[in-house]
């Protein structure tokens, strides 16, 4: 693992590794965020924040201010990349698909099987490497993010829940299986069968699985220019239906983009800093 860049934020440090990743199957980058008392050696709760389509391991540090919060809460923020990279890897013939656009599954067929194994990397390989090199208490882990990243905190959230104590998004895309960006996604990386589809499917999971968390917090602006491919109503009838407790909170006039993201964002560190202690 080597240290490309760091900058000091707020007392803390705001850092990107660079390793080979064995399950990625090339380098791969993720940032981190420190806050003084991680700096100082105390462990720390760590929040793991997945973007959305296009972008980068850069992207929640530079645009979503959330540093200033994070050093006053003491959580450490993880932000890995959408996907894998690299002239060897499956570039996609789309912004959709392909690398910026992982969409936090383990692809299946050719030829997106070889690199893009993004549950597995997020969930086991990323996670330990975390764990083993950072001062984190490893019993209170959160995981949130943006539209194909709020897909996938909702998935992994229900899949690792021995692993992820907290879970909340920005505009989520809710039920993959049944809008077009997910269409197109599962029918790339995990062929025709929707049965399969279903099994990454944050609505479908919570209707299988009942209710895991204490409570789910999930931002939705209805300006968004996306609404009709997150369906966030498919999924509050769904936590409805299982008992898990959901605040949806849907805001008048604000869109799909980070100065979304933004004016929400201590709302989230706050939420994932209570269910942490608990």
């Amino acid at each position: 693992m080597e240290l490309i860049q760091h900058n000091r934020c707020f007392d803390g440090e705001q850092r990107i590794y660079a390793f080979n990743s064995r399950v990625l199957k090339g380098q791969t980058k993720f940032g981190i965020f420190l806050p003084p008392q991680a700096l100082r050696g105390q462990a720390c709760p760590v929040l793991l924040y997945l973007a959305g389509l296009t972008c980068t391991e850069e992207t929640f540090s530079i645009k979503a201010h959330a540093q200033r919060l994070a050093t006053q809460l003491g959580l450490i923020l993880i932000s890995p990349d959408t996907s894998p990279r690299g002239e060897q890897v499956a570039p996609g013939d789309s912004w959709d698909i392909g690398q910026g656009a992982g969409f936090y599954i383990n692809a299946t067929q050719a030829p997106w099987a070889e690199h893009y194994q993004m549950e597995s990397f997020i969930a086991d390989e990323l996670y330990d490497l975390v764990i083993q090199n950072f001062p984190v208490q490893a019993d209170a882990v959160g995981i949130f993010g943006h539209s194909m990243g709020g897909h996938g905190a909702l998935t992994l959230a229900f899949k690792y829940p021995e692993k992820f104590k907290s879970v909340s998004a920005f505009a989520p895309i809710c039920a993959p299986s049944q809008c077009p960006w997910g269409e197109k996604a599962f029918a790339s990386y995990l062929g025709e069968d929707r049965n399969e589809w279903l099994k990454h499917d944050a609505t479908a999971l919570i209707q299988e699985k009942g209710a895991l968390f204490p409570e789910i917090l999930i931002d939705q602006g209805l300006k968004d220019q996306f609404y009709a491919q997150l369906n966030p109503a498919l999924f509050k009838q769904a936590c409805a239906q299982v008992g898990q407790s959901l605040t949806l909170r849907e805001h008048e006039a604000y869109d799909h983009g980070y100065y979304f993201i933004q004016s929400f964002i201590d709302d989230h560190l706050q939420f994932h800093a209570v269910q942490l202690e608990a």
